[in-house]
Order: C-alpha cells, then sequence, then structure tokens
C-alpha cells in the first residue's frame, strides 16, 4: 500500500452524484426509467441477449437486471487499460433498497461488538485517523461467467465481464479496529451495508471475515477509486476492499463494522456464497455437494483481450495479441500462449506489475502461416504454481470458473 495525503470530504450524495439531478432521481420506483438504452447485445451463450444500458455516473453497460442493479462490463474495456475506469466498472447488489440519499454531514460509520471503545466515525473522522493508503485490486464477483456453465446453473448468467481492477484510496481496516480496541477472544467480524431488503423479512446483506483477516492490514475502507470518489453505484461513500477475495465480501455503502466472540451465523455466510469443500472446489457436473464451506479467495484467471472470437487476421502478417491475468494475491509469474488449440505453447511477456493483487497485462506476437482457423489459448502460473484447469470444472452455484480461455480466429 502507498501512503497518501487527506482527501476533501464530499457533503451529500446528491451532490456527489450530480449528474443523478434533483434529490430522489436515483430513488428505487424509477431504477429502470433511469436507463438510456442505447443498444443490444448478444453475450455468447443460450439466451445470452442483453441490452446495453446507461446508468448515472456509468457508460453503457450490459444490463442484466435492473431492479436490483445488475451491469456487467462489456469486455473490450479490458483491453483499453489495465485500471478499469469508473464508469465502466461492473454492478452487483442482491436488494433493489439501495440508498436513495446520503448525506455527509450524518453519516456515520458505527464500529461496535466485542471492543473496548465503541465508535461512531464520519467520513472526516476516517480520514483523519491515519494516512492514507493505496492499494490496486481486482474486486470480481463470484459468478463472474456463470453463464458458461455445462451444465447450467442457477444464478445471474453473466459473461466474463463481471469483474475490474481500480486504484482504491482510504485506511487499513486495521486501524479503525485498533481504534475501537478489539478484546480478547474475538473470532470474526460481520460487516453491513445501506442497502436494504425492499418488503417483507428477507435477509439484511452481511458478511464476515475471521479476525486475523481483519487486522492482516490489507483490508481496506475505501472512499476513493481511481483519484475520484466511488460512484454510487459501486458503494459511495465507504466500502469494503477484500483484495484478492471475491467480491461479495466488498460491502458497499459501508454502515456498521461488528467484532463478534463467535461466528457469524448470517444468511450471506451460513447458506449463500458457498463452495465444495475440497481442493477443486468442484463437483461432478450435475451433483450437490456433499460440504461446503464460504466462498475465498480468487483462483487463476487469464484472457486474451485484443482479439474477439471470429476475428479476421491477415495470414503472413504479425499480430500482437495482448490480455490480462491475475490471482488471488500470490502475483502471476508467468502467461504462456498457444497458437494452435495447445499442442505447443510460448512464453509471453509480463507487463508493468501494479501490484500482486491488479491484473497484470502479458503480450506475445502470433503470425498465421496458413489460411483459416486458428485456435488461441492462453493459461497462467502464480507464485506458487497454481494454473489453470484445461477442462471448465463445475459446482452449483457456477462459481469460480477460471478454465483456459480460447479465442478463434481465421486468417485470411
Amino acid at each position: 500500500m502507498i501512503k497518501l495525503p487527506p482527501a476533501p470530504a464530499r457533503r451529500t450524495f446528491l451532490r456527489q452524484a450530480g449528474a443523478l439531478g434533483a434529490a430522489g432521481a436515483f430513488g428505487n420506483p424509477v431504477l429502470n426509467a433511469l436507463a438510456a438504452e442505447p443498444g443490444h447485445v448478444t453475450l455468447p451463450f443460450a439466451n445470452g441477449a442483453r441490452s446495453l444500458v446507461a446508468y448515472p455516473q456509468k457508460r453503457p453497460l450490459i444490463l442484466l437486471t435492473a431492479r436490483p442493479p445488475q451491469l456487467e462490463t462489456p469486455f473490450g474495456v479490458f483491453n483499453d487499460s489495465v485500471i478499469t475506469p469508473n464508469d465502466a466498472f461492473f454492478v452487483r447488489y442482491h436488494w433493489a433498497g439501495i440508498p436513495t440519499s446520503i448525506d455527509l454531514q450524518t453519516y456515520r460509520l458505527r464500529v461496535g461488538g466485542n471492543v473496548n471503545t465503541p465508535l461512531e466515525l464520519s467520513l472526516a473522522d476516517l480520514k483523519q485517523l491515519a494516512d492514507g493508503v493505496e492499494l490496486v485490486a481486482v474486486n470480481q464477483c463470484s459468478g463472474n461467467s456463470r453463464g458458461f456453465s455445462t451444465p447450467r446453473v442457477n444464478g445471474g448468467q453473466l459473461a466474463n465481464g463481471a469483474m475490474g481492477n481500480a486504484r482504491w484510496a482510504g485506511v487499513p481496516l486495521s486501524k479503525v479496529l485498533e481504534k475501537a480496541g478489539v478484546k480478547a477472544g474475538s473470532v470474526q467480524v460481520a460487516f453491513n451495508g445501506l442497502d436494504k431488503p425492499p418488503v417483507g423479512d428477507g435477509p439484511d446483506f452481511m458478511k464476515a471475515l475471521d479476525i486475523d483477516h481483519a487486522l492482516d492490514g490489507e483490508v481496506m475502507l475505501a472512499w476513493q477509486m481511481n483519484g475520484a470518489d466511488l460512484p454510487v453505484l459501486n458503494g459511495y461513500p465507504l466500502r469494503l476492499i477484500v483484495p484478492g477475495y471475491y467480491g461479495t465480501y466488498w460491502v458497499k455503502h459501508l454502515s456498521d463494522i461488528t467484532v463478534m466472540d463467535k461466528v457469524f451465523d448470517g444468511f450471506w455466510m451460513s447458506t449463500a456464497y458457498r463452495i465444495p469443500a475440497n481442493a477443486c472446489a468442484c463437483t461432478e457436473p450435475g451433483k450437490p455437494a456433499a460440504k461446503t464451506v464460504p466462498i475465498g479467495r480468487f483462483n487463476v484467471r487469464s484472457f486474451i483481450t485484443s482479439l474477439a472470437d471470429g476475428a479476421q487476421l491477415a495470414r503472413g502478417r504479425r499480430t500482437v495479441v495482448r490480455g490480462i491475468a491475475f490471482d488471488g494475491g500470490y502475483g502471476i509469474t508467468e502467461v504462456a500462449f498457444s497458437s494452435d488449440g495447445g499442442k505447443t505453447w510460448q512464453a509471453a511477456q509480463l507487463g508493468k506489475d501494479l501490484g500482486r493483487f491488479s491484473f497484470r497485462e502479458w503480450s506475445t506476437t502470433f503470425t498465421p502461416s496458413r489460411k483459416g482457423e486458428h485456435l488461441l489459448l492462453v493459461r497462467a502460473t502464480n507464485r506458487i504454481g497454481q494454473g489453470q484447469p484445461s477442462t471448465a470444472l463445475w459446482n452449483p452455484p457456477g462459481y469460480m470458473r477460471n478454465v483456459v480461455e480460447s479465442v478463434r480466429v481465421v486468417a485470411v
């Protein structure tokens, strides 16, 4: 993490989200009406037709649902920069009861539970609590790429765009917990945000981390993303950053931190977001898991970003092939590229290292020597030797897909 100077506090949600217009314009009843619909896209799996929709503070993104907002990043964005722009960053909510306004004059982060000194901190208080830090880290939805599961599984049918890489700025969670004074015997820390179930008795979206993880100095409370205040749909004014872990833990609009002397048993930990309790987090396709555990770190992934499936290339002409790779924080050490469907492989050149939690760019060259179809593959390896399977692994919720990706191109 890199220390930053303190940033000026925002005053109100609507000032921060000035593009939304009058008070209440972002209210839940009009989530559908807010979105301009500039086009459509068809994702490469069954029932893949989607609208491209522009929400406030967002460019046209792939619409999965409007209530709650679920927006996927068009994959071409990842070829533009290793940092995903704020207006292109994916959006994932579980309930439609998202905040309609946040006044920074009254906003407080409450810290309580098994602590010596319960706290109520304004955003300005947080910015004065400790030196600001900065970290480049990938946020990836647990169900990223779920739409490619065979057999199909329940849940949002996403392609590969429910991920993004940003430069987050804030304060380490450990500094806040140290200020409150964690009592002996603490086991986990639970987190809640301002988004709520809109009606009925649906389970509030709360997540938890083991106490040692919460105190490791890497978990952050972030108020800034890529040099600007968090976009409304990405958690303004404060969100939890859990580097290397799936986005389910990255609680948005953070409002409450509770230190616990037992394991948190809320629905979103004890029932939802669980994976098979084995080394591959997988089962035989179509079969349930005998035992499950909460989802945790990313596995290794890599993608070709500069060529789309079906792209045409000139025979005999050298083409630069580029892409990205990442993992759960050990760091990518090798990317290999194949232009013949995996018969032979060559090492790609790694780009600038922005930190072990970031996308890592890679590049290589390909000169098709014959006309016709070529199957391009990419696979990555991290610092502890973890790689990617050549055949997709399967689990009932469709989580953690990380198969070696392929792109078919045609030389003419």
